[in-house]
C-alpha cells in the first residue's frame, strides 16, 4: 500500500483514519493499566484461591508476555494479509478477551483471557504502526507520531480514573472498559476499504509495468532500532515499576505519591508530544534523539539527588518530556529503515522491543537496586542515557563530513 495514500490535507484531528489510528494506539495503555485499581478487591473476591495474590498481580503483566511472543508473527501477517484486516481483527479480539474478566468464573480463566488480550494487542499495535507508515508521510507522519504519544499519555488518566470509579462499585466492572474499542469498528472499516483500493491500484500498476525492485538490507537496521528501543523502554520503565518502592523506602506514602509522580511524568510528556512535529522539523531526527535522551538522563540524575518532592516531580517531568521525544523518533526511524512492503514486519520488531523492555526492566534492574540502592542505579541510568544523547548529537557533526564525501 502506498505511503502516499491520498493525503486529504485536513488537520489530523479531522481526518477519519488519523482519529481511528490515534484511538487504536491508546489500547496499549488500556491493556495493562485499566484493571490496576481493581486488583486488591479482585484478589479478595477469591478467598478460596491459594494463589490469588500471585495470579492477580500477574494479570497486569500477562498481556505484555503475549505481545513479546506474538508481535513478530503479527508483523509477518500484516505484510502477508494486509494491515487493515489484522487491525480490525485485533480490535474485535481485544474487546472480547479484555471484557471476559467481567464474567469468567475463576482467576485461571481470567489469566487465560489476559494472555489472549496480549495477542490482540500484538495484532493491533503492529498493524497500527504499519498503517501510519502507509497513510502518512513527511511532516504529517511526524505530527501523527507526536499526537499519538500525547494520546497515549492523556488516555492513561482517563482509563485509570474511569476504571478506578468502576472498581469502587465492583472489581469486575473495570473489565467492561475493554468493550469501548468496538466503537472504532465503523472507522476501521473505512480504513480497510481504503487499504484494499490502494492495494488494488498498486497491483494493477505492477502488472502493467512488470517491474519489481527488491529492497534488501533492512533487517539489521530494524533489529538495531528494536534493540535500542528495548533498552530505552527498560530504563524508562524504572518510573512505573520502581517509583512506588523508591517512595516507600524514603518514607513517602507510595500509592498517592506514585500517582502524583507519574501524573507529572505523563502530563509533561503529553504536552511535549503535541509539539513533537514542530521540534523535530526544526532540529531533525538525530537531534530529537539527542535532546530526548539528554532530558531523560537529566531527569534520572535529579531523582538520584534526594527523595524530596521538588526533585521527584522535576525528575519525573524531565523523564516524561524526554521520552516523549524519543518514542515517536524510534517509530519514525523504524518506518524509514524498512521498505514499504515490510512495514508490518518492522512494526512487529519494534512492538516486541517495547514490551520486552517492560518485561526485562524489573528483572534486570531490581537486583542492582537491592545491592547498590536507588540513587546509584538512577545515576548509572543517567550516565547511559547521556551516552545515548552524545551519540545522537555526534551524528549531526558527521553529517557535513558525509555530505562532502558523498559529493
Amino acid at each position: 500500500m502506498s505511503a502516499q495514500a491520498s493525503p486529504s490535507g485536513k488537520p489530523l484531528w479531522l481526518e477519519t483514519a488519523a482519529i481511528a489510528l490515534l484511538m487504536t494506539a491508546t489500547l496499549k495503555i488500556m491493556a495493562n493499566a485499566t484493571i490496576s485499581p481493581a486488583l486488591p478487591a479482585l484478589e479478595a473476591s477469591f478467598p478460596d484461591e491459594p494463589a490469588a495474590a500471585y495470579l492477580t498481580r500477574f494479570l497486569v503483566a500477562a498481556p505484555s508476555l503475549s505481545v513479546v511472543l506474538v508481535a513478530p508473527f503479527a508483523g509477518l501477517a500484516a505484510d502477508r494479509f494486509g494491515r487493515g484486516p489484522l487491525l480490525l481483527a485485533g480490535v474485535l479480539l481485544f474487546a472480547f478477551a479484555g471484557s471476559a474478566g467481567a464474567y469468567l468464573p475463576d482467576l485461571q480463566s481470567i489469566l487465560a483471557s489476559r494472555l489472549l488480550l496480549g495477542v490482540a494487542v500484538a495484532m493491533t499495535m503492529t498493524a497500527q504502526v504499519a498503517l501510519v507508515g502507509d497513510l502518512f508521510s513527511g511532516q504529517r507522519r511526524s505530527a501523527f507520531m507526536g499526537w499519538q504519544t500525547a494520546a497515549i499519555n492523556f488516555s492513561g488518566f482517563l482509563f485509570i480514573g474511569f476504571a478506578g470509579w468502576l472498581a469502587g462499585l465492583s472489581p469486575r466492572l473495570p473489565f467492561l472498559v475493554y468493550m469501548l474499542p468496538v466503537l472504532l469498528v465503523p472507522l476501521l472499516l473505512q480504513i480497510l476499504k481504503r487499504e484494499r483500493t490502494a492495494r488494488s491500484d498498486d497491483t494493477s500498476e505492477r502488472s502493467i509495468n512488470r517491474i519489481s525492485v527488491p529492497q534488501k538490507g533492512w533487517v539489521i537496521p530494524a533489529l538495531a532500532v528494536g534493540f535500542l528501543t528495548m533498552v530505552t523502554v527498560m530504563f524508562f520503565f524504572l518510573m512505573p515499576s520502581q517509583l512506588p518502592f523508591y517512595l516507600d523506602e524514603n518514607g513517602i506514602e507510595s500509592a498517592s505519591g506514585t500517582a502524583v509522580g507519574l501524573g507529572a511524568l505523563t502530563l509533561t510528556g503529553g504536552v511535549v508530544a503535541i509539539a513533537y512535529r514542530r521540534i523535530s522539523s526544526i532540529v531533525g531526527l538525530s537531534a530529537s534523539f539527542g535532546i530526548g535522551f539528554a532530558l531523560m538522563g537529566l531527569g534520572f540524575a535529579v531523582l538520584s539527588i534526594d527523595a524530596v518532592w521538588p526533585l521527584i516531580l522535576g525528575g519525573a517531568a524531565l523523564v516524561g518530556a524526554g521520552y516523549s521525544l524519543v518514542q515517536p523518533s524510534f517509530l519514525l526511524l523504524a518506518l524509514q529503515v524498512a521498505p514499504e512492503e515490510r512495514r508490518g514486519s518492522v512494526s512487529g520488531i519494534v512492538t516486541t522491543a517495547m514490551f520486552l523492555g517492560q518485561v526485562v526492566s524489573p528483572l534486570l534492574l531490581t537486583m542492582p537496586i537491592q545491592d547498590f540502592g536507588f540513587a546509584a542505579v538512577y545515576r548509572g541510568t543517567a550516565l547511559a542515557l547521556s551516552l545515548f544523547a552524545a551519540t545522537g548529537f555526534s551524528l549531526l557533526l558527521f553529517r557535513p563530513f558525509r555530505a562532502r564525501h558523498a559529493g
